[in-house]
């Protein structure tokens, strides 16, 4: 399948309750990883988080869960957002480890990420 929906966050106000919820209604497994006040959650049957809740898009409050599409270049990626009337709204990070991630908002006003995944990455 090419370009399968690879990783979801939960954005939080109190990341405590969340944890405690997410956990109890679910079952889910919800550990500490990486940086502060962020989680890593197991048992979703997609890679997931939980971390404070953040913008964006500033001035806006990330609400629902947040998506991000596992993709070939993340170069292609932005070009193709571009090209089709998208924006870029979280320039390029890299998460050593992990990959290179970006998020866009797309002509209707949906946010999503993209992640170019390398485990080599630095």
């Amino acid at each position: 399948m090419p370009n399968p929906l690879a990783h979801f966050a939960i954005n939080s106000d109190d990341v405590a309750r969340s944890k405690t919820f997410y956990e109890q209604v679910f079952g889910w497994t919800v550990t500490a990883w990486g940086p502060p006040g962020f989680y890593q959650i197991e048992g979703a049957g997609v890679r997931g988080a939980l971390q404070g809740r953040r913008e964006l898009i500033a001035g806006e409050r990330t609400l629902g869960f947040e998506c991000t599409i596992a993709v070939a270049s993340i170069d292609a990626t932005e070009r193709a957002v571009l090209a089709n009337g998208g924006k870029v709204v979280l320039p390029r990070s890299v998460i050593a480890g992990v990959g290179t991630l970006m998020f866009f908002q797309e002509p209707g006003g949906n946010v999503f990420g993209a992640m170019q995944y390398d485990a080599r990455a630095e």
